[in-house]
């Protein structure tokens, strides 16, 4: 593959057609990530929670185009280098990696700790360029922009004329009878994606979509794969994992209240706490529980801070989960009350913080999840034929695409169905496979396959 020299418009324009999102977290727009000018740009390839395998496997298979999309990268925004950032412990990927960027001097490789959550972007950026981004900032706040490494392979196929974005890499284990990594069409039911590791190993599985940590509850395994769904995990129903994403916020309050020692192992092992961050989960527990109780109610601003990583979860002796507090929060506060914990810098870390740096193996442990952490999920073609996908209009952050067919249409795999509003931020929708368009709901496109 050839060297390829992008204009930075014409690069976001091939970006933004494509459809390309961030491939592991909320879905952010690439093109609009891409009209920053930073100086450093930072491969996040942490893979940051436990049982996920996408991202190591896609850098030690798809080393080559990886390394020629970012130095592409750099020279289209202006940036100084690139960086990968692996753990470690992904020996083969490092390898792959390294073996690419030694002839091209303006990459270069970070080899990672195995802690949680080294994937956070405040996190990573510290480790990788020890710069702390300010209080509810972004890293551009540090001269650094962070890209998946799936988004940068989806980069890539975009600006090198090999497709928009109708794939999804997926690793499924747990309960399933062959865990593997999958490429599938974006789309296609969870049920099929277990049915295609050898179907569940338990009666009546429940699946987390994501990781065990801030992976989210399936309740109904017909739900689609998306272009931000990185893993399912299927779990029996009485797994401490799936008791824990379905206790509700009511109970949980109820036992803070009387179960809450307040020993702030919360706020000590948070992992912005421990960046100098203004967040105390053991004050906003408080506060919630027993009013100001010596707190000022301004103080509740801080809960903007929280990245929901859910490690104060784990650190917490009587299993409460101060996260969900503070994301419950976010949504009820005041423009005012949020402005004043967002912004600042803190001048260094806590000076405590490679101690408390939590162990994955430790975790995993805790989470109950080492048998399931031990398999390795290879990279497996997928089994399956799609019949039907459900394609939502909002797989990304931002506004909803609007439909541009109608039921009835025939359409072609990669073909625009939905597209963002004018001047939204927002990514068109493709069709997965080749088919007829069924049918079109309130936030889905339903698509049947030729034939």
């Amino acid at each position: 593959m050839s060297e390829r020299n992008l204009d930075k418009n014409k690069l976001i324009e091939l970006v933004a057609s494509a459809g390309v999102v961030g491939a592991g977290g909320a879905g952010f727009p690439s093109a609009a990530k891409l009209s920053a000018s930073p100086e450093v740009i930072i491969v996040n390839g942490a893979e940051c929670e436990p049982l996920l395998k996408v991202d190591q496997q896609l850098a030690a298979s798809e080393a080559a185009i990886l390394a020629e999309t970012l130095d592409a990268l750099v020279a289209a925004l202006g940036a100084e280098r690139g960086i990968f950032a692996l753990k470690e412990k992904y020996h083969e990927a490092l390898a792959a990696i390294e073996k690419e960027v030694a002839s091209r001097p303006r990459l270069s490789t970070r080899a990672l700790g195995n802690y949680y959550p080294m994937g956070d972007e405040h996190v990573l950026v510290y480790e990788v360029l020890g710069r702390i981004v300010p209080e509810g900032g972004l890293p551009l706040a540090c001269g650094a922009l962070v890209l998946n490494v799936e988004t940068l392979l989806n980069i890539g196929r975009a600006i090198f004329g090999e497709g928009p974005v109708i794939n999804k890499y997926v690793t499924v284990t747990g309960e399933v009878a062959r865990p593997a990594t999958f490429l599938v069409p974006v789309g296609v039911p969870i049920s099929d994606l277990i049915a295609a590791a050898g179907g569940a190993t338990v009666s009546d599985p429940v699946a987390i979509n994501g990781g065990p940590m801030m992976g989210k509850l399936v309740t109904n395994l017909s739900d689609p794969v998306t272009k931000t769904t990185k893993g399912i995990i299927a779990l029996s129903p009485s797994h401490p994992r799936a008791a824990s994403k379905t206790r509700s916020m009511a109970h949980m309050m109820r036992t803070a209240r009387t179960a809450c020692c307040h020993c702030m192992y919360c706020t000590e092992l948070c992992p912005r706490y421990l960046l100098g961050h203004r967040l105390n989960p053991d004050k906003i527990m408080r506060l919630a529980s027993y009013g100001h109780a010596g707190e000022p109610a301004s103080s509740t601003g801080q809960v903007v801070l929280c990245c929901e990583c859910g490690l104060c979860e784990q650190a917490c002796v009587m299993g409460l989960q101060p996260w969900r507090l503070n994301h419950e929060l976010k949504g009820k506060l005041s423009p005012r009350i949020a402005k004043e914990f967002v912004k600042i810098t803190p001048k260094a870390p806590n000076r405590f913080r490679e101690l408390r740096r939590y162990p994955i193996p430790r975790l995993v442990q805790k989470l109950g999840l080492a048998p399931y952490e031990a398999i390795k999920a290879p990279l497996t073609p997928y089994p399956g034929t799609a019949k039907t996908v459900k394609l939502p209009l909002k797989q990304h952050l931002g506004a909803p695409s609007a439909p541009i067919v109608s039921p009835g249409d025939s359409v072609a795999a990669g073909q625009i169905i939905a597209a963002p509003p004018e001047g939204a931020l927002g990514a068109p929708v493709h069709a997965s496979l080749a088919g007829t368009v069924a049918r079109i709901e309130a936030d889905a496109i339903i698509i049947n396959a030729a034939g």
